[in-house]
């Protein structure tokens, strides 16, 4: 019998978790000719959370849970329970029903038919704001057009994982994760089923667009280094216009004898040309900073408590 686990990443879902369990049971029950499994991340939730796993747990044992140290972030939570799950395949869910858990049987069908990564790719994203709608759209045409891989529009982390792309993401323990390129950058035979997202059923989203806007910065470090090479170009014409400018000058000075002026125009450029030299220092900065953070070799999360177990090392975990 195959195994099915769903992955389920939980900040401040307490409200959340009691509408989301029935919906996974209705499904769960009515498919039985599956074994399934339900793996829970706390990650450093300040509400009930925990608490509210552990009584699930206490009632249906194919409830488990990791509990985070503290709030490593979303990524780091995906990342942990690639380490844990245990089925043949995975499904990544939101714990606050904007991903229906009814399109999960037709995400197993065409996994049954050969695919490996069966992705949900949205219709509609909700009740966004129309701000944030464009800023999204913008990054993924940003981030499309300086990559070297496709990188999929309104497609989220809401999909099928077969155990091969799990392990090939286990693989990958950077510190600074974009999971949305990865599961571009592993390859694997893909397949998209559109659905309808919708709203959220209890309790507020984290994000926020300063940490929207982080995670961009992320996503476009992470897996491309056009940043650098528009620096250089920028530097490169910057340069070549000022080297023109100074023999205009010069000729101009040797020809007609005028006196150099332009103060203004000067203190503009050298304002100019000062940005430009911030904003490429900027831009390397960002990559240096990533390079520090991985060259720490810190593990990427710490468990406290894995389905009552205290003090799980994660580590030791991996090596079985």
């Amino acid at each position: 019998m195959k195994k099915i686990s769903i992955l389920i990443p939980c900040h401040n879902e307490e409200k959340s978790l009691p509408l989301l369990y029935p919906e996974l049971v209705k499904l769960m029950d009515g498919h039985p000719d599956y074994e399934w499994e339900l793996m829970f991340v706390n990650d450093g939730s300040k509400d009930g959370t925990l608490q509210e796993l552990k009584r699930l747990r206490a009632t249906d044992q194919r409830v488990n849970y990791i509990d985070l140290s503290r709030n490593f972030g979303k990524e780091v939570a995906m990342l942990a329970g690639f380490d844990y799950v245990t089925g043949d395949c995975m499904v990544i869910i939101d714990a606050d029903l904007q991903h229906p858990p009814t399109l999960i049987p037709e995400l197993i069908r065409w996994w049954e038919q050969g695919y490996d990564d069966v992705y949900a790719k949205r219709k509609t994203r909700g009740k966004e704001s129309w701000l944030r709608k464009r800023l999204s759209l913008r990054f993924y045409k940003i981030l499309q057009s300086s990559s070297r891989f496709e990188v999929l529009q309104n497609v989220g982390d809401f999909r099928l994982l077969d155990r091969c792309c799990i392990n090939a993401l286990r693989k990958m323990r950077e510190s600074e994760r974009y999971t949305k390129g990865m599961y571009s950058w592993i390859g694997f035979k893909k397949k998209d089923v559109e659905f309808e997202q919708g709203d959220r059923v209890a309790g507020e989203s984290s994000w926020n667009y300063r940490q929207l806007f982080s995670f961009a910065i992320d996503g476009i470090t992470s897996f491309t280094s056009a940043p650098l090479r528009i620096s250089t170009v920028v530097g490169f014409v910057v340069s070549l216009l000022a080297f023109l400018y100074m023999i205009y000058v010069f000729i101009k000075a040797l020809i007609w004898g005028d006196p150099v002026q332009g103060y203004p125009t000067l203190v503009i450029l050298i304002l100019f040309l000062g940005g430009i030299q911030l904003l490429s220092l900027g831009i390397i900065g960002e990559y240096i900073g990533r390079i520090y953070n991985e060259t720490k070799n810190r593990p990427d999360y710490i468990v406290r408590e894995f389905n009552d177990d205290k003090v799980v090392n994660q580590l030791e975990k991996l090596k079985d």
